[in-house]
């Protein structure tokens, strides 16, 4: 989730802010949810897939049903589907979505135990193997919760290159990562960044500027080479931080004004999240349940 205990701050570099988003003060609660609703119907570059029902949560393993019916959902709305794991029913995902014509960025979760470490890299390379895989993330946020070493996750990401090489290899964190270890974005064919200005306390109105701005950061890192937003959303319920209001209200202006600029200026985001899943309230608090452009009965919220 890339959240900082400390305040947040813009990238003092160049000024990357280059759309100020769309002024919503003309526009009612209903005519918000019509461009809403446009802006979804437009279609997004791609989509976090939220794999949990009530009553899930990682660590059970997920049919191939539950996850076809999911994707089913999301493919009028995205080119890509992002997936998080491959194990315990996740490796359905990128089979399921090349089924359906669907792109996919399929990431492994590394985290400090290295038994289920290997089920993961092993999977990863598995599902690269049979032409599944994109774009190959290997970690997300591991450096960000210190679950391992710079120089552990480096040889995973390695071993993933060498395994397949033609595929474009990352490693997903928060956009700041980049500036602190250039040795990712050696390592990386493709920097994937996390982008969020709802936990770092940003108020709604200055969050897109801000949200470029972070962009910016990675961008600068990444010394030329792609940088894609691998998850930004704002929180449709549940409580604040500092600035940042959770909210219906807040929830679209935000997803319309993140599309419009990655239309204008053909960026390419994953947004987070696909559907609500009640059982994240235990790591981001109440607000972790309500991410989702859907509901966790799997409707269109506005």
């Amino acid at each position: 989730m890339s959240y900082r205990d400390e305040d947040y701050h813009l990238y003092q570099g160049v000024n990357f802010t280059t759309h100020s988003g769309i002024d919503f003060e003309k526009y009612s609660i209903e005519e918000l949810k019509k461009l809403w609703r446009a802006s979804l119907k437009k279609g997004m570059h791609g989509i976090c897939f939220s794999m949990y029902e009530d009553g899930q949560e990682p660590g059970d393993t997920i049919s191939e049903e539950q996850v076809e019916r999911r994707i089913k959902i999301l493919k009028p709305y995205s080119k890509w589907v992002r997936s998080f794991s491959c194990i315990e029913g996740n490796e359905h995902i990128p089979r399921i979505a090349k089924k359906h014509g669907m792109k996919t960025l399929v990431g492994a979760w590394l985290g400090d135990n290295k038994e289920d470490n290997e089920k993961e890299i092993e999977g990863l390379i598995q599902l690269g193997k049979e032409g599944l895989v994109d774009i190959a993330a290997v970690g997300n946020e591991v450096l960000y919760r210190n679950d391992l070493t710079l120089q552990e996750l480096l040889d995973y990401i390695k071993r993933v290159k060498e395994a397949l090489p033609d595929v474009e290899v990352g490693y997903v964190d928060a956009y700041y990562e980049f500036s602190v270890h250039p040795e990712l974005v050696e390592i990386s064919d493709v920097i994937l960044s996390n982008c969020y200005p709802y936990w770092e306390g940003c108020h709604i109105d200055g969050s897109l500027a801000h949200m470029q701005q972070m962009f910016g950061q990675a961008s600068h890192a990444a010394q030329g080479k792609k940088v894609i937003i691998t998850e930004t959303g704002w929180p449709s319920e549940g409580g604040s931080l500092r600035g940042a209001e959770s909210s219906e209200i807040n929830a679209m202006k935000y997803f319309i004004n993140s599309q419009v600029w990655a239309d204008k200026d053909n960026v390419e985001i994953f947004y987070f999240s696909s559907f609500d899943e009640s059982w994240k309230t235990g790591d981001e608090g109440d607000v972790g349940a309500y991410w989702g452009l859907w509901d966790k009965h799997e409707k269109l919220k506005f």
